[in-house]
């Protein structure tokens, strides 16, 4: 049997390297004895039955499956490692949870069903490296061949995201028909070219709490009681157990046989130990069967979720999926498009924004306002006596759409599921669209009528339909009136214990009026506005203005109607004033720098500001948490250390130690001990005879400790003289004694300085020394070589990082903090490390694929990096948390990238062999344009000198260097013949470059047109990326360089000033953007979401 793959390949990474179909996908604990694994291979009619039954619910439209065969894997109480070994500090007591996997082949398909338990997921995250995540599930071919020798990430299907609701959702949801069974059609091996999931999201109506069900009482369809079917697993008498290695399963081999195991068994539940599932603002309360969570006076929502009245609320999430525009054949893909929301709680006016809309696609969407109806509904004014939909269930549900335009019969389906309020206060949504919507040309405007639609409440299910109209007016003045029907259904988890909470009225009507929707084309926005109010079926008019809206309370206050059109106004919770002017309680405060945060002590966590008063805590490499409790990763579990070497765990790191009688870091030991620097030095001083090693007569010769360190004391016996030397052996000015004074009292040194976090360095590892050199990538290390003047001091060549399982590809460097920057394939990440010492430091380490060109503002503090699999250009802060994407249009292969700070240019080189390119931009991504686009190979490497504003490239297909000067286009050869270069760099009137051929670095004098030097690593191994470490900062400024050019995120310099943009990821109450001092937008999270107020736009 094959062995599993380690942990390190396939934890927190979904899809993995390898083919796998991921019931629960994770760190799981069975090493306790409680925890068990069970599988079989079935054949029986009874369980075939079963397999049947839920496979034919779940496609109802389809021709029945008789399946011929099945596997059946089950997990019993099995705790997540995090959770068993109580690292994330929250109390969490060996919470564990059972599940199932069957697979289900007939003749010509194959089927997944997997199955939750009714009681509700226990866990719903695992420790990863430092870190917990949520939990996954799903399918995955792993890599598959790509061109000829390489590969790349074959289809993958994701059932949950990368939040703990969604995977809570696994047991209380369905795609089937059963609370907590999901249905999935995978194909037949070895194809896999898609994932169809079951059809049927709603729900039956709950007719009880029993706790299994037997065979004869389970229908054929739809089977009613919310219960939940289990293929029982077979215990022997004795375990045979298959592996006993640590931290992997036990795995029970099970051959045939049946017994009854009450897997998902339900357990009534109280307050006492479920409190900690309530909102921070809800209170709980035990009932005869079980407990709710009910929010307090000044919040709404369903206990669970419960949110301050009056606030504003915003929403955040991702679009994806296709849609066809017209008679088009080919769809318009939706890949983790930004969507964004902001609702004015007090008067219902809603906003909603989608980016990185197409033009071809934009005008079509706007009569589907709709897309923010659900979002209205949500927050919609109250009527007296009526609840908007979040004061019933919260922020946890899925709303499922079909939107039908007349007369053509085009059907689109929406599909949006809210995951609740993230840490920031924020409800998240994710939103997939599929299908067909009819044509709008460019150009044209749509007006949307105000529409009424009523809404329906069962238990756990709210429908509702309507048919809007809507007016296209055409830029030719014509104008068309259209309507499409809407459809949707509302499923969502109601507590089931509370009679009175359930005391909703079955019907009630939401009013939308005030509809505005937009598209941008410039920014490829499309914007929607709404004013939505929830009241009784009758449209009886409700005269007091906190039902109109027409209150003139702050928005950050809540209308409290009185006696007939009396009303007043009251600050939200966190704000104070008269109602209608509000301000918050605490003005914006920097919380990490004041040292108010709750986050872990400095020694465990670090606090990041992100804006108004938000901050962020994580924990430290080296620890693991939420960022508020920190605890020690215990690194020595993980066999870090080598087979000889002994592990020490310490706070937030390690040590390796090797065994009496082998030498090294521990990391690598050896019998043959490794010369140190002093040792190295004294025996090249000794020289060697006939006789063994003497001293050349009158020579200094360094003496070295036990350890092999230079003494602190050394002396020259033939003058007499002693002095005190620092680690290197370099003497310390001042502590010389003459002849006859004996020796100096010198301060041990000690050991080389370690780093902060993470093991010591390896005794071939080296500090960089004072001077500029060149810092070249190969393989799992960084290497330099001192520049004397322009020439390479190949003899003084070391390695100055060493990072082994890594791929490196390109390297840049901070010449302001001493710093290098790497682009790592293998993870996929972005670090960095302290070139005086100290180890690695993740900048970046989500949403990559290839990451391989990069580079540095040191001036605007920034840096730059291309990803060849997601083809496009980011930007970010040096830290990584202001992330913002520039460029990602146009791009088949980036890889080369460079900045020239002091003009604001940025250059690129995409290495696409049907249509190299290297094209340009101002440093903000705007003004782009294509340098060059003829006569090019394979453009791996670009460098620019600003001393003579020279772009240089290297080709591997035209085996050529070239250069020009990018204003004035005179493009010239400066270097031919050369074999295949990847990385260049250059300094005064040299080029450097990196050969694969010859695994070398090779110097050409640029204005000569010859090679000069050569230098051979020892290690004769593939180089990637090279750059240039100066040791000054080359001279020049730009608008960035004095107080972030006075922009609150992002500052990008531009060849007229710079840019102010807001990241991606911002995280504040607001940022503005603006270009040469002229504010652009003031963005929400940067949505580009305006809403406006008196005085302007916020």
């Amino acid at each position: 049997m094959a062995q599993p793959s380690a942990e390190s390949t396939y934890l927190g990474k979904m899809p993995a390297g390898f083919g796998m179909i991921a019931a629960l996908h994770g760190d799981l604990d069975t090493g306790d004895g409680v925890g068990k694994v069970y599988y079989r291979q079935d054949a029986s009619p009874a369980t075939l039955r079963q397999a049947a039954e839920q496979i034919n619910r779940a496609f109802p439209e389809d021709d029945e499956v008789e399946p011929e065969h099945a596997v059946v894997v089950t997990w019993v109480d099995v705790a997540s490692r995090q959770h068993h070994d109580h690292s994330r500090g929250d109390g969490l007591e060996k919470q564990r949870n059972s599940f199932q996997l069957v697979i289900a082949s007939a003749e010509t398909t194959s089927y997944a069903i997997l199955l939750y338990p009714r009681k509700g997921m226990q866990f719903a995250s695992t420790a990863v490296g430092g870190s917990s995540q949520a939990m996954q599930a799903g399918f995955s071919k792993g890599l598959v061949k790509y061109l000829v020798f390489s590969t790349r990430q074959g289809p993958y299907y994701r059932i949950t995201t990368e939040r703990e609701t969604s995977v809570r959702a696994l047991a209380e949801e369905t795609n089937s028909g059963k609370r907590g069974v999901w249905v999935y059609e995978i194909g037949t091996s070895p194809y896999f070219t898609s994932v169809a999931p079951g059809e049927v999201t709603d729900l039956p109506p709950d007719t009880g709490l029993e706790s299994r069900v037997s065979e004869e009482a389970t229908s054929k369809r739809y089977p009613g009681g919310g219960q939940q079917v289990t293929y029982s697993p077979y215990e022997p008498e004795e375990e045979v157990y298959l592996h006993t290695v640590q931290y992997q399963p036990q795995v029970v081999v099970v051959d045939d046989g049946d017994i009854n195991v009450d897997v998902f068994s339900y357990n009534s539940e109280t307050c006492a130990n479920n409190r900690n599932k309530c909102s921070t603002f809800a209170d709980c309360k035990d009932y005869a069967s079980g407990y709710c969570c009910h929010c307090r006076p000044g919040y709404y929502g369903n206990g669970i979720q419960c949110v301050s009245e009056g606030k504003p609320q915003r929403m955040n999430g991702k679009v994806n999926g296709r849609v066809y525009v017209g008679n088009s054949p080919s769809p318009v893909e939706f890949n983790s498009n930004d969507l964004h929301s902001y609702v004015v709680a007090n008067d219902g006016r809603a906003y909603v924004a989608i980016s990185t809309i197409p033009a071809r696609l934009g005008p079509s969407l706007q009569p589907l306002s709709a897309l923010g109806g659900v979002i209205g509904w949500a927050f919609a004014l109250e009527q007296p006596g009526y609840k908007n939909g979040f004061s019933i269930i919260g922020g946890e549900f899925t709303c499922q759409a079909e939107v039908t335009f007349l007369p053509a019969q085009e059907k689109l389906t929406i599909k949006q599921v809210f995951s609740g309020i993230d840490e920031h206060d924020h409800l998240v949504v994710s939103t997939t669209l599929e299908g067909r919507v009819p044509e709008v040309l460019r150009g044209s405007t749509v007006q949307i009528e105000p529409y009424s639609e009523i809404y329906q409440y069962s238990s756990n299910l709210i429908t509702s339909s309507s048919t809007r109209d809507y007016t296209v007016s055409l830029d030719d003045g014509s104008a068309e009136t259209r309507t499409y029907q809407w459809r949707q259904t509302i499923t969502f988890q109601s507590c089931p214990n509370d009679e009175a909470a359930r005391a909703v009225l079955p019907t009630q009507m939401l009013s939308v009026d005030q509809v505005f929707v937009m598209y941008d084309s410039n920014n490829e926005l499309i914007r929607y506005a709404m004013s939505n109010k929830i009241g009784d079926v009758n449209g009886e008019k409700e005269e007091n203005s906190c039902f109109t809206g027409r209150h003139g309370c702050d928005t950050n206050a809540v209308c409290r109607p009185e006696q007939g059109t009396q009303f007043t106004c009251q600050c939200a919770a966190g704000f104070t004033g008269d109602g209608r002017s509000c301000y918050g309680v605490d003005r914006p405060v920097d919380h990490c720098a004041a040292g108010s945060h709750d986050c872990d002590i400095t020694e465990r966590a670090h606090c990041s500001y992100s804006g108004g008063s938000s901050y962020i805590c994580s924990c430290l490499p080296g620890f693991q948490g939420h960022g508020r409790v920190c605890q020690d990763i215990d690194e020595c579990q993980s066999a870090r250390c080598h087979q000889k070497a002994v592990c020490y765990n310490t706070q937030g790191s390690f040590t390796c130690q090797c065994r009496p009688g082998y030498y090294g870091d521990g990391f690598y030991c050896s019998s043959e001990r490794t010369k140190s620097q002093c040792e190295t030095h004294r025996d090249r001083l000794l020289g060697s005879t006939e006789y063994g090693p003497q001293p050349v007569p009158g020579q200094y010769v360094p003496t070295c400790d036990s350890q092999g360190a230079y003494e602190a004391s050394q002396c020259h016996g033939s003058i007499g003289h002693c002095w005190c030397v620092d680690r290197n052996g370099l003497e310390i000015p001042g502590t010389r004694t003459g002849p006859g004074r004996g020796r100096p009292l010198c301060i041990e040194q000690g050991p080389t300085v370690r780093p902060a976090v993470g093991p010591t360095p390896r005794p071939d590892v080296y500090p960089l020394p004072p001077g500029t050199h060149l810092l070249f990538a190969q393989s799992g290390r960084i290497e330099f070589v001192p520049l004397e003047g322009y020439n390479m001091k190949k003899t003084e060549a070391k390695t100055v990082l060493h990072l082994p399982e890594k791929v490196i590809i390109g390297v840049a460097y901070d010449c302001v903090e001493k710093m290098v920057y790497w682009t790592d394939i293998t993870s996929p990440s972005i670090s960095k490390a302290n070139l005086q010492g100290g180890g690695a430091i993740p900048v970046i380490r989500s949403d990559l694929e290839s990451p391989e060109g990069i580079a540095i503002d040191h001036l605007g503090r920034t840096l730059f990096w291309t990803d060849s699999m997601k083809d496009r250009i980011e930007v970010a802060s040096l830290d990584g948390t202001k992330r913002r994407v520039l460029i990602d249009t146009n791009l088949v292969n980036p890889r080369a990238i460079i900045v020239d700070p002091v003009n604001g240019n940025m250059y690129w080189a995409d290495w696409n062999r049907d249509a190299p390119k290297i094209e340009t931009s101002a440093m903000d991504g705007t003004n782009r344009r294509v340098l060059v686009k003829d006569d090019l190979g394979l453009p791996n490497g670009l460098t620019y000198d600003p001393q003579s504003s020279q772009l240089c490239w290297a080709d591997a297909g035209t085996h050529m260097i070239e250069c020009m000067n990018p204003v004035q286009g005179d493009r010239r050869k400066a270097m031919g013949a050369i074999q295949y270069p990847f990385g260049i760099t250059s300094h005064g009137k040299n080029i450097y470059y990196t050969d694969w051929r010859r695994d070398a670095v090779i110097m050409v004098d640029r204005q000569a047109g010859t090679e000069t030097d050569v230098f051979l690593p020892q290690k004769q191994t593939r180089l990637y990326g090279i750059t240039t470490a100066y040791a000054q900062c080359p001279s020049g400024k730009n608008y960035c360089a004095v107080n972030n050019g006075g922009c609150t995120h992002l500052c990008l310099a531009t060849p007229r000033g710079r840019s102010c943009l807001c990241p991606n990821n911002a995280l504040g109450v607001s940022c503005v953007e603006s270009e040469g001092g002229q504010v652009l937008r003031w963005r929400e999270r940067g949505a580009g979401i305006e809403v406006e107020r008196e005085g302007g736009r916020y």
